[in-house]
């Protein structure tokens, strides 16, 4: 397939399941494309990994570390890297509430790791609450 456009890199990004094709389109300038890819179930960990320090604007940066978050293909280094990633977010009083839930739900990453994300400045009192909630149901 020919990339001309940037619909042709998204169209790539949905429906590839080369691995190595999807890291290449990591590189690419879209955000869009970014979260396609973070949504392929074929794009492998290391690509992931690479998405997780992408930035655009803070609405597009907390959805992709949302679905980098969600991705099943996302291992601990993976989810590391977005955790971190969220925590330097919520410092700088971005919202990535929908990320700092997502990352709840990983049993992978230990459940302190996740709740210290409620201590930072900006989390609200409803972000605490449900993450707290959220904790609670992996038990």
């Amino acid at each position: 397939m020919a990339v001309h456009t940037p619909a042709d890199y998204l169209e790539l990004a949905r429906a590839e399941n080369d691995s190595s094709v999807l890291h290449r389109l990591a590189r690419c300038p879209y955000p869009f494309v970014w979260q396609a890819l973070a949504a392929n179930p074929y794009t492998a960990p290391d690509t992931l990994l690479e998405l997780s320090t992408a930035q655009d604007s803070a609405w597009n940066n907390n959805r992709l570390l949302r679905l980098l978050a969600e991705h099943p293909r996302a291992d601990y280094t993976v989810l590391r890297a977005v955790r971190d990633a969220v925590a330097a977010k919520l410092a700088e009083g971005e919202r990535p509430y929908a990320a700092v839930l997502a990352l709840a739900g990983r049993r992978e990453l230990a459940t302190e790791e996740v709740r210290q994300l409620g201590a930072l400045r900006g989390a609200s009192a409803r972000l605490r609450s449900r993450l707290d909630r959220h904790l609670g149901l992996r038990t």
